[in-house]
């Protein structure tokens, strides 16, 4: 036999050895297989020392933000100039806690038997939320502009009602202000240029 067939049967032998022993390693679960990404590199996508944590519950967070109310806000009412034979509510909320602003103020003027209803257009995607010090605003519409309203009258008073009965009652001008039944107000809004589009 020549040394370089020797060599060959040799390697042919070595090779063998090796498959067998591979095979008995996996057969006694030594083996490595594909377990998908290891909790060490499921691990590293997170930053350096911090922990996972649980999605806020919506409902849960909303209940704890309570409504706002006369007792812990401040309402004032300012005539401007632009547009045209308007109001602006200015709501301030001057407690302590985030409160939340919902529909639209529910706003008497004078001796009236009804508060106006609101422009649909105006709805917000969301409730206000006010934290201390936040104001939110609502356009107050209080006649038409070109005398086409009818029921015309001075109110000198306004009384705004909230959801749990407590009541604002914001300064009108002295004079008071002029309203017909063109009377309308927006919702509740976070901008004041957006509660003086309407």
């Amino acid at each position: 036999m020549s040394a370089r067939t020797a060599r060959t049967r040799l390697f042919a032998a070595a090779t063998v050895a090796l498959a067998a022993l591979a095979l008995t390693a996996c057969e006694n679960g030594e083996g490595v297989r594909d377990e998908g990404p290891s909790a060490a590199s499921k691990s590293s996508t997170r930053p350096t020392g911090s922990t996972p944590k649980a999605a806020p519950d919506a409902a849960h967070t909303t209940a704890d933000i309570p409504p706002c109310t006369a007792a812990t806000t401040r309402i004032m009412a300012t005539e401007v100039s632009r547009p045209l034979n308007h109001l602006l509510l200015t709501l301030t909320n001057t407690g302590s806690r985030t409160c939340t602003l919902t529909g639209y103020p529910a706003a008497r003027f004078g001796e009236a038997r009804s508060v106006p209803s609101a422009a649909r257009e105006t709805r917000p995607r969301a409730a206000v939320r006010l934290s201390p010090r936040e104001s939110a605003y609502a356009g107050v519409l209080l006649s038409s502009g070109d005398g086409s309203g009818e029921s015309g009258a001075t109110a000198k008073t306004l009384t705004v009602t909230f959801k749990d009965g407590g009541t604002a009652h914001p300064a009108l001008p002295p004079r008071g202000v002029h309203v017909d039944d063109r009377l309308t107000v927006t919702y509740w809004q976070s901008s004041m240029d957006t509660a003086l589009t309407y």
